[in-house]
């Protein structure tokens, strides 16, 4: 208000617009400002330090307070290269020219600059820390009770008791209902079990079936029953069990003999027990436990009892808190280690790994080439040694083809198969014809190596289903493909066709050996799949005939998608095999060349298998392109068609080989360079290759690849020659056979330089062919006519070729490449014009992504000297510089490929070494830089892109300083003087640019907006590293203020991004200076922590104070927000906690954070919103740490109820919300039940999780055991932690906790926690110290629980009860001798007197879970009971007293109470029975206070459960009335029973509470009085029983006044008025519906024994249907008796049971309404009157005299029925009595229908309360009044009939019509003052039609019936 107030006030009236925008203005700025938090500026970190020098190095722990000296330091890696050989040239980077070309090379060979931080590994959060050693490899396993499997009593388990069965048979039952009466008519058969207990009792159990033991019907204990005899009036050979509370059970045997056996047995094991009792009372009986077996899992209660309790008895009594801690103590696991985040996540995937730039490579295969064999075959060798090969040399090349992308995308293997036999056919003519041969050999590799090499190793980095592996056969050139091909395929006389082949072949390759020709082709599938599955099963397709009108690439690609639809496919097939596999290269492959023919490692010398790295061709995607790396130079030429059929220059050009060659000059007498890789057979590398010839074809298409090696330099002059010949293929008699002149014939000319505008390119041409070949021909412009040079077909472009360009080292960039041109230039001339490099900056953001992506480091660096070299005048080009760094990094960003990036900043990036020039540091330029642009705020796309992709420019700047600080040997230098101020002031502008972007544009860019501001903090974090720190600690100063406490969730978030960055600094610690400021020694020697967040401790331990503050604020926020804060703290204990470096230092870390206790303390009592899983570990090490200065905090914390209650909320959170029984069971039953959902079950449980804890989870069978493992653990760590905390406090505090006896705040909370770990499930290594925790509780504090008010002795009863139904045996052993204890205590206490309280409450606590449905008939609790009572007989020290005797009549009482509760879980899911139950027992406990009470507050929860407000509240109204009751009995209050008869009328059934002992132990209070009827009020007002809570108001109201509570009267007044008011309110609406009634019948003695034919009253929920309870009641029976087996009777007619079929069940239903006699009637005026306090209810059944149910009007009669149900706190009834009324007449059912409908009409009217729905009904009743009303009129008031029906009701029906015309002459007066003019015309028809009934009624009675329209 305060700030209102002052912006108001600053609001003057100055009379202008202007100047009040200004006090606005103003205003708005004074008032942010206040919200502002406080900026504590930092210590002078360096002048400290310096300072404190010797106080420092003396300190024992001065590692804490230092920072290594050996942080930082710069390292040369060696590139690590593949090939044997570097990839670059010898004096490559001498020889080269451009500028772009010699930084490749320089990239190439420079090795990498690697800044190292000796403690990195540390600088992240504690998933990254190196040591794992918190990460528990061996956890122990914990077992829960849910893990146990869900098995119940069975008969092994009676099996398995002490004596065994003693017998067992089948038996007929007679029923006890819910009276305990017994049904004489009704038995049950059952099979029953006699066994005998541990403890020596005997118990009789029945089953439905011998084979169904999992759940008993019923259970008889032996000990309660007095005698057997035989009682054959009840039934034939039926027997009695007398018991002790004058009751008996009824059973019946099948035969007499079995009868006199099943007696005989019971009356043995009766006198065995009573003589075993005797046994013990004189103290000679020695238990025998070693014949007692086992049952369940773990050590159960059986095993438990072969030890000598008694010696059990005296551990207990020795155990102190001490021996207790040290057994807790005993195996604990680290806390952190436990923690969800340090376990789930997987430690080595969170910070990406940065690898140094290598070739990347796709998917390697390795084609090995075997053998290509025709069927045609001969022998060739003229000796005749009969080896049969083929005929003919054949020359393969293979290559990959994609058909989806129809392309080719491998270089071409080429493969010689020829035998050495074959193969000599060649070799006379290679040297002397071929013009590509060579006497020496290339570089590389030897030309051996080169010759002949039959493996290729293939690279797909896109593999898929379409591609295909094509190899191409060819031969030498001799005719036409068809001609050659013939003999192949007729083979019809082999061996003649093989001699006449083998000898044309012989001559054509001594002619024409060097001339290839097409002969045909196969192909084989790669891939299976597109996840690139190897096809290495498959072979290749049959070999095809080469199509010579189908040769070029694109031919190929259609006839592979042809061949993939073999009914399409009609290519011709030459018999033959080609034999080739295709495997995945081996890791260890060895002895391999790259395309270059440079050996890879491991490469043997000599080797003879070689295989070679063919080339990839990678798509111009980025996503498949990677930086370069290696030195490559090569160019790829496909000569693709020569068009010469119409040329005129050469007489003869058909058979037309194309000679192609490389040179360097146009001049005459040129050679041509040996740069041509050379095939199979010659050289490395040749200076000329021919393509293949096609046979008499003029406008020849080819398919040949020429690979040639470029050099480093290329020049103008490099250029391409073709030189195309005319093949004659004829050998002529006449010519030499050694000519070339008779072979070749020249037929052109063409050429094509290498270069085209100064670059290379990878283009398709179309050049021209000249005839002629002059010098200089370079320089010849084809578009001028030249005397010295000849055009074929005047210059017509008819070749066209296509060029690939591979080279690492030229880019074909036009943008790239003008800008390294500008850049040379710049270089060698010094004079740079600033527009000119301005304008190619600009231009190279037209850069295609791929070219980015292979020479990103050379662009990158070079750009950097750009920018480091532009003046500070030039900001444009700094800027523009600036933008295209932006651009680059956005690009690799947006292609995925960032990682090339980290890779090019760690390993590539070298800052500029200003000393040599006038240039400034990287460093420097970069941050004022990126100031520019981000206040240059034209244009927002690139700012943008600049704060997404921050960390870049960030990571470059944090390694320019270091190898700044590392060249000048600067980091010895004081930190002050590293860098000079310019950069502070330039670091200082950078932070302040950046804020805006943060702050205030953050909704617009969320993305970048978080980006730049982890990259700040990560780089502000940097410079804590290498800066002055106190500089860096300002520069947080700067972030922080920019924040205010009133920013959105988004900004918090950010800021604690920031924080929790800063704080993961790898030298933390140190940073934070923990050491004593301003304290004396003697202070720090005792401990005297900072506790309190004072400016000094901010100031002094600055980062850790900044979070603690920012922890402190956020904790007043949002529950997201404070989620986040205490994350971040927690996530920075566990990294401290497992920061292997500061192990031995753990109490001075504490230091630094010893104000957070407080903190966290005072803020936490009301902030326990957050997740449970997130509370886990920040609570439990709080509970540890506060362990470890508790002595210290409570010297310095005087509000010792702040922190108490804030501290046990605390261990409740810890205890009841991280680990409940609902969150176990997602997790525990993994590990020992194989059930189907157990994956889906965890993988649910994840997904539920926050993402930060769901990284790299396994959805393994592995995983999620270990994930089950370690939340066991964790539970029973936070278990012992809590326990711990207890313990140290109730030391401590003893005295308090004892005040007024223990009933205090105080010591509720405690008992509070202890309870929670009875309630919640825990493990059962933890239950274990529970139960220790809790006898040391009961033995220090007896008082609290023996004496005053019984609230805790009775929750503690309540709860160690329950454990003794658990599936655990040792958690039942535990809770039985803890109830024994608490037993004994309470006797001990007494003064051996008695445990009349703990008996009590024992009783009531049974009572209370039996109401549950949670102990009938359980073996468990049977044996609980079991060990008790040996507990009692083994206690040497209470033998002398009458003890032993009391536990037993205790557990004999229990078994009492179990077996009159047995049909409770028979009826566990029929609401109404189970509730019918529960009140019949409520009635039979009216005697004794605290049982009733206990029933009817059980009664009232589940009436809650199940909505049905009004009966809970009657039960409440019970209870109240039971406490006062007992008060006014002890004269302490004026009223009893008397004040709640106008409430309820059963409230007489609260008298029958006996004097004596009902009322003992019994401490109700008139504080409880008033806190029931409190209850009732709000109970009744939930209930909407309005009229009723005036009743309970005046017993309030005079407590209230005679304590002057006038707010509590205030409030109740108000309540009251409130009342008042709804009930006029609802009497006025009608809108209150309190309830709908029908009598429901059961009728089927098979299914539903003896409720048999009972009737009830059900009491249904406001407006409930027929229908809508009929399918209830359907459903219900349907699920326990099977949907097909029940059946709803419809009618309301008497049911005779007989006439039903017996196989079903069958239930009816029928609508009944309240009953009041006619003296009744006129004293219930309201609706509440008339369903408040009924007790009868009546129905009609409609029937007619000849038997029919309905007839017509004249014969209809009904017959009415009344029902008397005494009310009470149920919803169901029992009718008690059916009253049959006089039947009606006919006569007298028609008037009850008129006066019904015109006494509704009436009301209507009177009430005013006709509008459309109403007259709707009015409109829907007339249309019926033919066949209604009238048609009751012309039945009975017609003369002819009226003598049937007598004068007197005939009179009477009279009088009803006169009334009903009446009524419905009023409605239609309001339907014409409510009707529109659409509706004028219906009312009119509605009058017309109402004059007509009226005319005709008096024609009828003969009277003029009067109208009132």
């Amino acid at each position: 208000m305060s700030e209102v107030r002052k912006f108001t006030k600053r609001l003057s009236k100055p009379g202008t617009a202007a100047e009040v925008r200004q006090s606005v203005s103003e205003a708005v700025r004074t008032t942010v400002d206040l919200e502002q938090p406080k900026i504590i500026e930092p210590l002078d970190y360096e002048a400290v330090v310096f300072q404190r020098k010797a106080q420092i190095h003396s300190d024992p722990h001065r590692d804490l307070l230092l920072c290594p000296v050996d942080d930082v330091s710069e390292s040369h890696i060696s590139r690590q290269r593949r090939t044997v050989v570097p990839s670059v040239p010898q004096n490559a980077e001498r020889e080269a020219r451009s500028l772009f070309a010699k930084e490749c090379i320089k990239m190439y060979n420079t090795d990498w600059h690697v800044i190292n931080y000796k403690y990195e590994a540390y600088s992240g959060d504690f998933r990254m820390l190196p040591s794992k050693g918190l990460k528990t490899d061996k956890l122990p396993a914990h077992v829960f009770e849910i893990d146990e499997d869900a098995k119940d009593e069975d008969s092994s388990s009676l099996c398995s008791q002490r004596g065994g069965i003693m017998k067992q048979g089948w038996l007929q039952k007679a029923n006890i209902n819910s009276s305990l009466s017994v049904s004489m008519r009704v038995f049950k058969r059952r099979y029953f079990y006699l066994s005998q207990l541990p403890d020596g009792s005997y118990i009789l159990n029945s089953y439905k079936d011998e084979k169904n033991c999992k759940e008993t019907k019923g259970s008889i204990y032996l000990d309660s029953c007095i005698d057997v005899i035989q009682s054959p009036r009840m039934r034939r050979n039926g027997f009695e069990l007398k018991m002790q509370d004058r009751y008996s059970h009824f059973l019946a045997a099948d035969s007499e003999a079995e009868m006199e056996d099943w007696v005989a047995t019971l009356k043995q094991a009766l006198q065995s027990s009573t003589e075993a009792g005797q046994d013990r009372r004189n103290g000679t009986e020695s238990l025998d436990y070693e014949d007692t077996a086992s049952q369940g899992k773990g050590e159960s209660l059986l095993e438990s009892l072969g030890r000598n309790l008694s010696t059990e008895l005296v551990k207990y009594t020795r155990e102190t808190d001490q021996l207790n801690k040290i057994n807790r103590n005993d195996g604990r696991q680290k806390l952190f280690s436990l923690d969800p985040e340090t376990q789930r996540l997987d430690f080595s995937g969170i910070e990406p790994d940065v690898k140094p730039f290598e070739e990347r490579f796709g998917r390697r295969i390795v084609v090995s080439c075997h053998d290509l064999t025709f069927s045609l075959q001969g022998c060739v060798n003229e000796k005749g040694d009969g080896v049969l090969t083929n005929v003919e040399p054949f020359f393969i090349s293979l290559a990959l083809f994609d058909v989806s992308k129809s392309c080719k995308i491998s270089a071409d293997f080429h493969v010689d198969l020829n035998p050495p036999c074959v193969r000599e056919m060649l070799t006379d003519t290679s040297g002397q014809l071929s013009p590509s041969s060579d006497s020496d050999g290339g570089g590389g590799t030897s030309s051996s190596t080169a010759l002949f090499l039959l493996q290729g190793i293939f690279s797909v980095t896109n593999p898929h289903a379409d591609v295909f592996l094509v190899a191409r056969v060819e031969k030498v050139l001799q005719n036409g493909i068809t001609h050659c091909a013939e003999p192949y395929i007729k083979t019809s006389d082999i061996n003649k066709t093989a001699q006449k082949v083998l000898k044309a072949a012989k001559q054509t390759c001594q002619r024409l050996g060097q001339y290839r020709m097409p002969f045909a082709w196969a192909a084989k599938q790669v891939f299976k799949d597109a996840q690139g599955s190897l096809d290495m099963d498959g072979k290749f397709s049959p070999l095809y005939r080469q199509d010579s009108s189908k040769i070029s690439t694109d031919d190929i690609i259609k006839l592979l998608a042809d061949i993939r639809k073999p009914e399409k496919s009609k290519l011709q097939t030459i018999p033959g095999q080609l034999n080739v596999t295709i495997e995945c290269v081996p890791p260890d492959f060895s002895n391999t060349v790259t395309s270059s023919y440079i050996p890879v490692k491991p490469f043997e010398d000599g080797c003879e298998r070689v295989s070679v790295e063919i080339e990839e061709f990678l798509p111009e995607e980025a996503k498949y392109n990677y930086p370069f790396t290696t030195y490559k130079n090569q160019l790829y030429i496909y000569p693709l068609q020569l068009k010469y059929d119409n040329q005129k220059t050469f007489t003869k050009a058909r058979n037309i080989a194309v000679f192609i060659q490389f040179r360097d000059s146009d001049e005459e007498g040129a050679a041509s360079l040996k740069c041509i890789y050379g095939k199979p057979g010659d050289s490395l590398f040749t200076s000329s290759t021919y393509a293949a010839v096609l046979h008499h074809n003029q406008s020849p298409e080819f398919y040949d690849e020429v690979k040639i090696e470029l050099p480093v330099h290329v020049h103008e002059k490099h250029h391409i020659l073709f030189t195309f010949y005319h093949i004659s293929c004829e050998s002529s008699s006449k010519a030499s056979s050694k000519k070339r002149d008779g072979v070749e014939s020249l037929v052109g000319y063409c050429w094509m330089p290498l270069l085209k505008d100064g670059r290379m390119q990878s283009l398709e041409l179309q050049l021209p062919v000249a005839a002629t070949l002059p010098a200089g021909y370079l320089c010849q412009d084809t578009r001028k006519s030249q005397p010295d040079i000849k055009w074929v077909e005047n210059a017509k472009t008819l070749f066209k070729v296509r060029t690939h360009v591979a080279s690492t080292i030229y880019p074909q960039d036009l943008h790239l490449h003008k800008f390294f041109q500008h850049c040379q230039l710049m270089r060698t001339t010094s004079e740079g014009n600033p527009a000119e490099l301005i304008k190619y900056l600009k231009c190279l953001h037209a850069m295609e992504t791929h070219v980015i992506i292979t020479f990103l480091p050379t662009v990158l660096m070079q750009l950097f000297e750009v920018l480091t070299a532009a003046t500070k005048e030039c900001v444009v080009s700094m800027l523009s510089t600036s933008s295209v760094i932006i651009h680059i990094v956005s690009r690799c960003h947006e292609e995925g490929l960032e990682h090339y990036l980290r890779s090019f900043v760690k390993y590539v990036f070298v800052t500029n070494n200003p000393a040599s020039g006038n240039s400034a540091t990287t460093h420097e330029v970069l941050a004022t830089a990126v100031t520019a642009i981000l206040k240059h705020t034209a244009d927002f796309n690139t700012s943008n892109k600049l704060l997404k992709y921050s960390w870049f420019f960030f990571e470059t700047m944090a390694k320019s300083m270091a190898q700044y600080l590392q060249e000048g040997n600067r980091m010895k230098m004081p930190r002050a003087q590293r860098f000079p101020d310019s950069f502070h002031q330039a670091l200082q502008s950078l932070v302040l640019s950046i804020m805006p972007h943060i702050t205030i544009r953050h909704m617009e860019i969320q993305e970048e907006a978080r980006c730049i501001n982890l990259s700040l903090a990560n780089f502000i974090k940097r410079c804590l590293t290498f800066m002055n720190r106190g500089f860096g600690f300002g520069l947080v100063n700067h972030y922080m203020r920019h924040f205010s406490l009133k920013d959105p969730k988004v900004l918090s978030e950010m800021k604690f991004d920031f924080l929790m960055t800063m704080c993961n600094h790898e030298h933390f610690i140190p940073l934070n200076l923990p050491m004593a400021f301003g304290r004396t020694k003697l202070q720090r020697v005792q401990g005297d922590l900072e506790f309190s967040l004072t400016e000094e401790y901010c100031r002094n331990h600055f980062l850790v104070g900044l979070l603690l503050r920012e922890v402190a604020e956020a904790l007043q926020q949002g529950p997201e927000v404070r989620q986040l804060a205490v994350s971040v703290l927690k996530n920075l204990l566990i990294k401290h906690a497992m920061d292997d470096r500061y192990t031995a230092f753990k109490v001075r870390q504490g230091d630094i954070y010893s104000a957070s206790v407080v903190n966290i303390i005072e803020n936490f009592s009301s902030r326990v919103s957050f997740p449970p899983s997130f509370f886990l570990s920040f609570l439990s090490f709080f509970l540890s740490f506060f362990l470890s200065f508790f002595p210290v905090v409570f010297k310095q914390i005087n509000a010792l109820s702040l922190w108490v209650d804030a501290l046990f909320r605390s261990q409740e959170v810890c205890v009841s919300k991280l680990f409940s029984s609902e969150r176990k069971s997602q997790t525990m039953p993994a590990i020992r039940c194989n059930r189907a959902s157990l994956m889906q079950t965890k993988i649910h449980q994840f997904s539920t999780m926050e993402a930060s804890l769901t990284l790299n989870i396994g959805h393994d069978s592995t995983e999620i055991h270990h994930q089950a493992l370690l939340e066991g653990n964790i539970s029973t760590e936070v278990c012992l932690s809590v326990l711990d905390v207890l313990s140290q406090f109730t030391q401590c505090f003893k005295t308090q906790l004892l005040d007024s006896d223990g009933h205090n705040p105080l010591m509720k909370k405690v008992f509070d926690v202890y309870l929670t770990f009875l309630k919640v499930g825990q493990s059962e290594a933890a239950l274990r110290h529970v139960f220790a925790a809790l006898r040391a509780f009961i033995n220090k504090f007896p008082s609290v629980l023996f004496k005053g008010r019984v609230t805790l002795c009775e929750a503690l009863c309540c709860e160690v009860l329950k454990c003794c139904v658990s599936k655990l045996g040792s958690l039942r052993a535990e809770a039985s001798a803890l109830l024994y204890l608490l037993m004994r205590n309470n006797y001990e206490y007494t003064k051996r007197k008695t445990f009349l309280r703990t008996h009590l409450q024992i009783i009531i606590a049974v009572s209370q879970l039996i109401s549950d449905v949670a102990l009938s008939g359980s073996s468990r609790f049977q044996e609980s009971l079991s060990i008790i009572n040996n507990f009692a007989n083994s206690d040497k020290a209470m033998k002398s007293t009458a003890f032993p005797s009391e536990v037993k009549g205790l557990t004999k009482r229990i078994r009492t109470v179990l077996m009159a509760t047995a049909q409770m879980r028979e009826h566990e899911k029929d609401p109404e029975m189970l509730l019918d139950l529960q009140y019949s027992l409520a009635r039979s406990y009216a005697s004794t206070p605290e049982l009733r009470r206990t029933w009817l507050d059980s009664m009232a929860r589940a009436h809650l459960k199940n909505g049905d407000l009004s009966e809970a509240a009657m039960c409440y109204v019970h209870v109240a009335a039971l406490v006062a009751e007992y008060l006014h009995r002890k004269k302490l209050f004026p009223s009893g029973l008397a004040a709640f008869k106008k409430i309820t009328f059963n409230i007489d059934e609260e008298a029958a509470m006996k004097e004596d002992t009902g009322m003992q132990d019994v401490y109700y209070t008139e504080e409880v009085l008033v806190e029931h009827l409190e209850v009732c009020v709000e109970a009744l007002w939930k209930a909407e029983r309005y009229e009723l809570i005036t009743h309970i108001a005046k017993l309030i109201i005079p407590i209230y006044e005679k304590r002057h509570e006038y707010e509590k009267l205030s409030r109740l007044y108000d309540t009251l008025h409130r009342a008042y008011n709804k009930i006029m309110e609802v009497i006025q609406s009608g809108r209150r519906l309190l309830g709908t009634y029908f009598r429901v019948a059961f009728y089927g003695q098979g299914f539903f024994e003896e409720e048999d034919g009972k009737e009830y009253i059900y009491k249904e929920p406001k407006l409930t249907g027929l229908s809508e309870i009929s399918q209830r009641l359907l459903t219900l029976y349907g699920e326990k008796f099977g949907p097909e087996n029940v059946k709803i009777i419809q009618d309301s007619n008497k049911v005779n049971p007989k006439e039903l079929d017996a196989k079903f069940a069958y239930v009816q239903v029928t609508f009944v309404k309240p009953y009041f006699e006619e003296k009744e009637a006129p004293e219930k005026k309201t609706d509440f009157e008339k369903c408040h306090n009924i007790s009868r209810f009546v129905f009609e059944t409609p029937y007619t005299l000849s038997g029919k149910k309905h007839g017509g009007v004249e014969e209809q009669c009904k017959r009415r029925t009344v029902l008397i149900s005494p009310p009470h706190a149920n919803k169901t009834a029992r009718t008690s009595q059916t009253i049959f009324w006089d039947p009606w007449g006919p006569v007298w059912v028609a008037g009850r229908a008129l006066s019904g409908s015109g006494l509704l009409l009436c009301i209507w009217w009177k009430l005013n309360l006709i509008g459309t729905r109403m007259l709707n009904n009015f409109r829907h009743v007339w249309f019926q009044v033919n066949a209604g009303p009238m048609a009751y009129a012309r039945a009975f008031l017609d003369d002819s009939k009226s003598n049937q029906s007598g004068s007197k009701k005939v009179k009477e029906l009279k009088d009803i019509f006169r009334r009903f015309v009446e009524a419905c002459s009023m409605a239609l007066n309001i339907n014409e003052r409510l009707i529109k003019e659409d509706q004028f015309e219906y009312h009119e028809g509605l009058k017309a039609n109402f004059k007509e009934m009226v005319k005709e009624l008096s024609d009828i009675i003969h009277e003029q019936v009067i109208l009132l329209l």
